[in-house]
């Protein structure tokens, strides 16, 4: 990300200069570019990094084989760490936790928010599918007695179990819980939880570093005009409009 560096060295020598905004030429950026190394194993751990988290096994086993990049984790573990992911996003909660238990029981017998969440989603696929008096039953054994003990938990409950007055639960006002996103959003935790109890990173770096670079682009903005990346996707130098 030597270009965030860059923008930000330029944002701290700007700040001394007059309120009229410098410009800066393609020469003069890439010149400033080319003067920051940044050695390539590093990258090739930033791409490792994303591919881990991200869950793309035999992508990171290839990129293994042609950079020579270890990961910092045992690859064997992306698949089963997917499979739990895959569980959730497919509304099989049940089987989703007994992955998780395989995998590592720990992580939800310390992590009571993340089992409520997951107990919590299988309510709703109970729901989704019209099981009304096994939803009921399901909420009234095993969520209600935690509701009890965390207020939190309590609103979750209610906001879950209020489905059940709908008839048309696409035109109530909580009907996002059976969209297809509140499944996304469960199986992210659950992602994340896995990887912290592997001492892995639960967000991959390189989002973060782009999200940076863009912060670092609109603040320099406001006090030079320089070539701009604008489309992160082609990463490509554009003059700037002078």
């Amino acid at each position: 990300m030597s270009l965030f560096w860059i923008v930000i060295r330029e944002l701290a020598e700007i700040e001394a200069m007059a309120a009229s905004k410098k410009v800066i030429t393609r020469e003069e950026w890439e010149k400033k570019l080319n003067d920051v190394k940044i050695r390539k194993e590093d990258m090739n751990k930033l791409v490792m990094n994303f591919l881990v988290t991200e869950g793309y096994v035999e992508a990171a086993e290839k990129f293994q084989m042609e950079s020579g990049t270890e990961p910092d984790i045992d690859l064997a573990t992306i698949t089963d760490r997917m499979a739990v992911k895959k569980a959730v996003q497919s509304g099989n909660v049940e089987d989703a936790i007994e992955k998780v238990n395989d995998l590592n029981p720990e992580i939800l017998d310390t992590n009571p928010q993340l089992f409520f969440h997951l107990q919590q989603q299988r309510l709703i696929e109970l729901i989704r599918n019209g099981k009304v008096e096994e939803a009921l039953e399901f909420a009234q054994e095993e969520l209600a007695p935690r509701g009890e003990e965390n207020q939190s938990f309590l609103e979750d409950l209610e906001r879950t179990v209020a489905l059940l007055a709908f008839e048309d639960v696409s035109n109530c006002p909580i009907g996002e819980l059976l969209d297809i996103s509140q499944r996304l959003k469960t199986a992210s935790e659950v992602n994340a939880a896995i990887l912290t109890s592997q001492s892995h990173e639960k967000d991959p770096k390189l989002p973060s570093l782009l999200k940076m670079l863009i912060w670092a682009q609109k603040e320099l903005d406001e006090k030079a005009a320089y070539p701009h990346i604008n489309d992160l996707s082609k990463a490509v130098l554009e003059d700037p409009a002078i």
